[in-house]
């Protein structure tokens, strides 16, 4: 089933999410498959939980289209439930990011180069890993997600002003986008 992507505007954005339980877990490759077809048809290579209006700590990553320019990414396509990053360290680093959820958008971000993360796959084993470069640039974005957070919260005041415009369009439906959105109410 593709979901609709939620935008800019609808209040579950802005929504720390909440943990899956271990008996929440009936569902939950559909859900999954779900989640990836909907990402694929959008054309995105991350989707979050809140991104299709649940309020839950999911999200899916496939960044193997990028692995043509970035090798490390080649087969880099995983669930993160419950996922937590634990640290963040390295250089800060700045490059232009995009959302599903902010369509027409993108912004140069500053993120530490470094992360660590603790998560659980789909059959709730237990995960620690740590992540550099686009992977946890591009974990990053999604973390931020299910703690409510846009990456056009890391923007300046002035950038932010300049794209008020813009983002009350997303808001009101008026983007050109190849996949369906659901609006705030």
């Amino acid at each position: 089933m593709i979901y609709p992507v939620v935008v800019y505007g609808h209040p579950v954005l802005r929504k720390e999410a909440e943990d899956f339980m271990p008996d929440e877990k009936e569902g939950f490759q559909q859900l999954i498959d779900d989640m990836f077809e909907t990402m694929y048809k959008a054309e995105g290579i991350g989707l979050a939980g809140p991104q299709i209006g649940l309020s839950k700590r999911i999200f899916v990553i496939d960044a193997t289209p990028l692995g043509k320019d970035m090798p490390e990414l080649a087969d880099f396509k995983k669930v993160f439930i419950n996922a937590h990053i634990v640290e963040r360290d390295g250089d800060k680093v700045s490059d232009s990011e995009g959302c599903l959820s902010l369509p027409g958008i993108s912004e140069d971000v500053g993120r530490l180069s470094r992360i660590r993360i603790q998560y659980v796959d789909a059959e709730f084993t237990e995960h620690d890993e740590v992540y550099e470069g686009w992977a946890a640039r591009v974990i990053q974005h999604e973390y931020d997600h299910i703690d409510g957070i846009l990456f056009v919260d890391h923007l300046a005041p002035l950038k932010k002003r300049l794209l008020k415009g813009k983002l009350n369009a997303i808001s009101k439906g008026k983007v050109d986008v190849s996949y369906r959105i659901k609006l705030p109410r």
